[in-house]
C-alpha cells in the first residue's frame, strides 16, 4: 500500500497533475510525499476522503499553493491548523463527517471561499470570537454554499449576513432554538434549511427577499406558526429532519366487506409502490458490515470459507457511501 501510495504521488509530481484521488487508502497520517521538496505546485484539487487523518500539516499552503478544492469528508480531523487560511486559492472546503469541535479563525481568511461543508461534526459554535473573526467572515464574499448540518450549534454568528453571495445555508438538525434576523438581509440566499432544530418562531420579515424561494424548517416541534411572507415560497420537508416516527405514519390495511385488518407497521418501514426497493444482496451485506464492522471493528473476523472471496473484498471495500447519512453501499451506487 506505502509503494503504491509513493508511485501515485510521484507520477503526480512527475505528469503535474491537477487532480490527485487518495480517497479510500486507511491514511492515519499526511502523507510526507505529499511535502517533499516543493510540494505538488500544480495541484488544483485533493480528495482525501474516507481516510483517518487527525489533522493537516502547518505547511499544507507552502507546498500546494494552488489548491482550489480539498476534500476531507470522512476523517478523524479535530483541530484544522492555521496555516489553512494562507490557501488563498481555495474555493471549495469539505471537512463533513469528522469530530471537530472548533473551526480555527483562520478560515475567515479564505476569500475565495464559494463552497463550505461542516456537516457531521462536533461544533456547538461557529466561532464569533476573537472580535477580528467577525470581521472576516463578513470577509467571505464569494461563499455560496455553508454546511452546517448535524452538529451542537445552539446560535450563528450575528454576522453571518455579511456573507453577500450566499445561496445555500444547511443548519439541519441542531440546536438552534431561533432565526439571526439578519439572515433576512442576505441579497442572494435562495434557500434556508432549518429542519430538525428547536425553533420556537421565525423573523416576521423571513421571506421578504424575492432571492428566498426555498424555506425548509420541518421537524421543530415548538414553531406554532410561519411569516406571511413565507405562504408563496416552498416550504416544508427537505428530508433532512428526523426520521418519521412508526406512530406518526398511517397504517396500510385491506378490507373485505365490512372487514378492516391493519397490517403491522413493519409492513410500512419496508417500502410502498412508490418506494425503491434495495436488492437482496445489497441488504445483506450491509448488515453483515453493520454487525462485524460497527460492533466488532474487525472484518477480518469472516474468512473466505464464510464468504466467497468476491464478497469478502467489496465488505471491506465498499463502492461508495449514501452523501446524506453515510451509510455504505456495496452493489449500487447512486449519484448525488
Amino acid at each position: 500500500m506505502a509503494s503504491e501510495l509513493c508511485k501515485t504521488i510521484s507520477e503526480a509530481k512527475l505528469e503535474r497533475h491537477k487532480n490527485l484521488f487518495l480517497n479510500y487508502r486507511n491514511l492515519h497520517h499526511f502523507p510526507l510525499e505529499l511535502l517533499k521538496d516543493e510540494g505538488l505546485q500544480y495541484l488544483e484539487r485533493l480528495y482525501m476522503k474516507r481516510n483517518s487523518l487527525t489533522t493537516l500539516p502547518e505547511n499544507l499552503a507552502q507546498k500546494l499553493p494552488n489548491l482550489v478544492e480539498l476534500y476531507l469528508h470522512s476523517n478523524n480531523i479535530v483541530v484544522v491548523p492555521e496555516a489553512i487560511g494562507s490557501l488563498v486559492k481555495l474555493q471549495f472546503l469539505d471537512l463533513s463527517d469528522n469530530a471537530l469541535e472548533i473551526v480555527c479563525p483562520e478560515i475567515g481568511r479564505l476569500r475565495s471561499l464559494r463552497h463550505l461543508r461542516l456537516a457531521n461534526n462536533q461544533l456547538k459554535y461557529l466561532p464569533a470570537v476573537p472580535p477580528v473573526w467577525i470581521v472576516e467572515v463578513g470577509d467571505l464574499r464569494e461563499l455560496q454554499t455553508l454546511d452546517i448540518s448535524t452538529n451542537r450549534l445552539i446560535t450563528l454568528p450575528e454576522r453571518l449576513h455579511m456573507c453577500l453571495s450566499l445561496q445555500y445555508l444547511t443548519a439541519d438538525r441542531n440546536h438552534l432554538w431561533y432565526v439571526p434576523r439578519h439572515l433576512c438581509q442576505l441579497p442572494s440566499l435562495n434557500e434556508l434549511s432549518m429542519a430538525g432544530n428547536r425553533l420556537a418562531f421565525l423573523p416576521l420579515d423571513l421571506g421578504r427577499s424575492r432571492e428566498l424561494q426555498y424555506v425548509y424548517v420541518d421537524n421543530n416541534i415548538h414553531l406554532k406558526g410561519l411569516p406571511s411572507y413565507l405562504y408563496n415560497k416552498v416550504i416544508g420537508c427537505s428530508g433532512c429532519g428526523s426520521p418519521i416516527q412508526v406512530s406518526e405514519v398511517k397504517l396500510l390495511s385491506f378490507s373485505s366487506g365490512q372487514l378492516t385488518v391493519f397490517l403491522p407497521a413493519e409492513v410500512k418501514s419496508i417500502g410502498t409502490e412508490t418506494d425503491h426497493v434495495l436488492p437482496l444482496q445489497e441488504l445483506a451485506m450491509r448488515t453483515l458490515y453493520n454487525t462485524y464492522y460497527r460492533f466488532l471493528k474487525d472484518l477480518n473476523f469472516l474468512t473466505p470459507i464464510s464468504l466467497p472471496k468476491s464478497l469478502l473484498e467489496l465488505l471491506h471495500c465498499p463502492l461508495g457511501h449514501c452523501h446524506r447519512c453515510s451509510q455504505p453501499m456495496f452493489t449500487i451506487v447512486y449519484p448525488k
